[in-house]
């Protein structure tokens, strides 16, 4: 073992009175998120803000948190492995947030009968404050040990809620007005009126009236303030939603308990749908842990194999829709099942083409490059591993799928087993459609609700709702 990989500790026999030992530590949100799960102590001054509705930024460190670090050093330092416990007496003097660096200090004090040793204790903050000080009586080992380094296990915390920074940016615009169809089970009807609670769209609920008032009986939810409009199926229920939305009565479109098929067929019609000179596709948003911006993913639910010019919209249609909520210049990766253009895959000739298109101004408003293999497109060692020297590898934030299996699989991937959090919009046509699948729950749907204020304020304004601050703030 070399002596980076391994911790000797030192025995009581080998302890004097006066060494000492310390360690830096900076607080970050992670550590409070951590520790509320492993404590079980939920005080909201402790804890950054649950939804980007509070302007509280700066939670403050629980003080048993702090104190804890004093076992760091004692545990790991001096005497280091083999140490345990008798007593532990602190005092806080001052509080630690997040991003201050402390110093823990722990400075040997007195040695009784053995393996008894008492030990002083500092904790001092950036500018010499003490922070916490007290003394441990603890039982120092009495075998020398030489014990390799542990690293422990890699955790995920997702302690950015993306999705409701979003939701708190568009509650600022007036409802939309949206026919929601079918909304005749919990999921569905529960999501719009969350939806409507947090002042996001203003509904109107179209489908079998008595399913719609049986769902919301079930779920003890009044709907008396919202309309009804009956429509015998959902096919119907489709199609009149289209026309309400061509009528000027309404300005978006959700799914509810129906087919994505029999929604879209009505709103891809060239007669009496909602078409519009741009091909109409789908984006995926989603919230993923391990990322600190949301993720945006194309075409995953529209357009089953895109030939080239399809794929010109699918990008811009997707780079509209992440500038709407508040990415300046989205990086785009164009993925394939490789990095380097081969003539045998299709998918690599079209991505090196698009990547040239945006050069050339044909794709606006977005850093586009391609081919890139998932791994480099959003891995950055990964990127460097295989020399690819690129403003977007290694940092995508838009996806580009070669065909939609790929995407559909991609995007359930993240969200069953990296635990993501997904909202869906359809987009390229005369109003948005929010498609969600009918398992999705009131999140989703209240989050593509927000991404449908959004991007309808993009279309009409040509920019991103919102001040420069405001928005930057939305996208973090």
């Amino acid at each position: 073992m070399s002596a980076k990989s391994a911790v000797r500790n030192t025995t009581w026999a080998e302890l004097k009175v006066g060494d000492s030992a310390s360690i830096e530590r900076t607080c970050s949100v992670q550590d409070l998120i951590l520790f509320a799960h492993v404590s079980g102590n939920l005080n909201p001054l402790m804890l950054p803000s649950a939804d980007g509705a509070d302007e509280k930024t700066d939670p403050v460190a629980p003080s048993m948190w702090v104190g804890s670090l004093v076992s760091a050093v004692l545990g790991n330092i001096l005497p280091g492995p083999g140490t345990l416990y008798r007593a532990q007496n602190l005092s806080f003097l001052g509080r630690v947030h997040v991003g201050e660096k402390v110093k823990v200090t722990v400075v040997c004090r007195e040695k009784r009968e053995e393996p008894v040793a008492v030990f002083d204790n500092k904790i001092i903050n950036a500018v010499g404050q003490i922070v916490c000080e007290g003394t441990s009586e603890i039982e120092a080992p009495t075998v020398a040990q030489v014990i390799e380094a542990r690293h422990l296990p890699s955790l995920i915390v997702d302690t950015a809620d993306h999705f409701g920074r979003l939701v708190v940016l568009a509650a600022k615009l007036p409802p939309l007005k949206t026919v929601v169809v079918c909304p005749d089970d919990h999921n569905s009807l529960s999501g719009a009126l969350l939806s409507a609670d947090r002042g996001l769209i203003e509904p109107i609920l179209i489908g079998d009236p008595e399913r719609i008032k049986a769902a919301a009986k079930a779920m003890d939810a009044d709907i008396s303030r919202y309309a009804i409009e009956s429509a015998a199926d959902p096919h119907l229920a489709a199609a009149r939603a289209v026309a309400m939305v061509l009528e000027g009565r309404a300005g978006a479109v959700m799914k509810g308990n129906l087919h994505s098929d029999a929604l879209l067929a009505e709103v891809v019609k060239k007669d009496g749908g909602l078409r519009t000179q741009r091909r109409i596709s789908h984006v995926f948003a989603l919230d993923v842990p391990t990322l600190d911006e949301i993720l945006y993913i194309s075409d995953a639910a529209i357009n089953i194999a895109p030939d080239l010019m399809t794929k010109v919209d699918i990008v811009q249609n997707a780079v509209d829709l992440a500038r709407a909520c508040g990415l300046e210049q989205p990086r785009v990766g164009i993925l394939s099942a490789v990095e380097t253009i081969n003539p045998a895959i299709q998918s690599t000739l079209d991505a090196a083409i698009l990547s040239k298109m945006a050069e050339r101004g044909q794709i606006r408003g977005a850093i586009v490059d391609g081919p890139l293999a998932m791994d480099n497109a959003i891995d950055v060692e990964a990127a460097r591993t295989k020399g690819i020297a690129s403003l977007v590898a290694g940092r995508a934030n838009v996806l580009i799928v070669p065909n939609l299996e790929a995407g559909n699989m991609l995007a359930k991937e993240l969200t069953f087993i990296a635990r993501a959090e997904a909202a869906g919009l359809v987009l390229g046509a005369k109003a948005p459609v929010m498609l969600t699948s009918r398992a999705d729950n009131d999140r989703a749907r209240l989050a593509s609700c927000a991404l449908a204020q959004l991007y309808e304020y993009w279309r009409r304004e040509g920019r991103a709702f919102g001040d420069q601050a405001t928005v930057a703030k939305a996208a973090e």
